[in-house]
């Protein structure tokens, strides 16, 4: 659940104006202040935009390719790797849709358009405690970036997702490549696809329009190649996908949110978000999900379960701090154990600044692995906390 994350990001690319439309121009010459990355939209910057307000029939392959009618959209891949002599590494790539305009101006040039893309991509090697990230943006014009279906393929330049066959998303081939980090992998669902919230409506707020369609796919087997500092590693590994589209973003008095998603090595997995409110309480919208063995997935509200932050890591890049390792408690399912950072230095500084990284589960009679998302601190609204508090 990335909410929070595009939703800045599309309000840094709100900021940057009408460059895919006019094709002109160069995004990453903009900048917006952080204030004004966190500034919910207008009513009138809504107008126009198709809005999630309720449960709606999901249809498949056609919802893993693009909704352009919606303001953002991203498809989310995280995952804990290995080599078979055991040297661990994580991974993130991500793609951002944004549409910039409800529709599309007339314009004579093949290039304008009023979708951009963007793609965030990391690399954690957890044992030398060496991270590298990286982002890349694009219009949504010429065949640059964009999604299709039939088969599924999203794309931005040579960063991909791609099915391989006709009707289903997996199997399917991630890969990524920079500056000599690079990944390489074939992706298998070992379980179905869960659709979170309420048959994937995932309201975010009391405002019922504060929401997003979202479902997720909890345990990918991959299996492939990772490239760092001009080596190339055969790896293996779990892998977890987040999927969602929208068009609004939090409620005013809302200021982050702390997100997780792990698989157990009993088999179960678990997604759990802590919305945070400006004042450092959990907003009663927080939610989560268990998703058993088989594939059975049981909703969570903001009573079922208790996230608390244990100690923190200050980046010296930026001086913010984030909690890195947590208590978390599901009663219900007699679940309690602590997530760790598998290395704390896993903050993203680009455009929009977050922290997300690979993080181990450790309890009495209980492990496994996952990855933790980090966003809103360090702002105006959302204070630092002290440094391995």
């Amino acid at each position: 659940m990335r909410y929070l994350l595009a939703a800045l990001a599309l309000a840094v690319l709100v900021g940057i104006g009408w460059w895919l439309i006019a094709d002109t121009a160069d995004p990453d010459q903009q900048s917006v202040t952080k204030a004004a990355a966190f500034r919910a939209p207008e009513d009138d910057d809504m107008a126009g935009y198709a809005k999630v307000t309720g449960p709606r029939p999901m249809q498949f392959p056609e919802d893993h390719g693009a909704h352009p009618d919606y303001r953002i959209e991203w498809w989310y891949f995280t995952g804990n790797l290995a080599t078979a002599q055991g040297r661990p590494f994580g991974f993130e790539l991500t793609f951002f849709r944004f549409a910039m305009a409800p529709s599309m101006p007339p314009r004579a040039s093949d290039w304008a358009t009023r979708q951009m893309w963007v793609a965030n991509f990391a690399v954690s090697d957890i044992k030398p405690e060496r991270f590298r990230f990286f982002k890349r943006s694009q219009r949504g014009a010429v065949g640059l970036a964009g999604a299709q279906t039939h088969p599924v393929r999203v794309w931005l330049d040579d960063w991909q997702v791609r099915a391989q066959s006709v009707d289903s998303l997996f199997p399917a081939r991630l890969q990524a490549e920079q500056e000599g980090v690079g990944i390489d992998l074939h992706l298998s669902s070992a379980k179905p696809l869960v659709l979170q919230g309420d048959a994937g409506y995932s309201r975010k707020s009391a405002d019922p329009g504060n929401a997003s369609y979202y479902y997720s796919y909890t345990r990918l087997q991959a299996q492939g190649t990772l490239s760092l500092e001009g080596e190339s590693y055969p790896v293996s590994g779990t892998a977890w996908m987040d999927r969602e589209w929208s068009s609004s973003v939090l409620a005013a008095d809302q200021a982050g949110w702390d997100w997780l998603s792990l698989q157990l090595d009993d088999g179960r997995d678990l997604m759990l978000y802590r919305l945070r409110r400006r004042d450092g309480s959990a907003d009663p919208h927080s939610a989560g999900t268990v998703i058993g063995k088989r594939g059975e997935s049981q909703h969570l509200t903001a009573a079922d379960f208790t996230l608390t932050p244990l100690r923190y890591w200050r980046s010296e890049a930026t001086g913010v701090s984030y909690p890195v390792t947590w208590r978390v408690q599901v009663p219900s399912q007699h679940l309690e154990f602590d997530v760790e950072a598998r290395m704390p230095n896993q903050e993203l500084d680009l455009r929009v600044r977050y922290w997300e990284g690979a993080v181990s589960v450790v309890g009495e009679n209980i492990s496994g692995r996952g990855y933790l998302e980090l966003t809103g601190y360090g702002s105006e609204d959302q204070p630092g906390a002290p440094a391995d508090g």
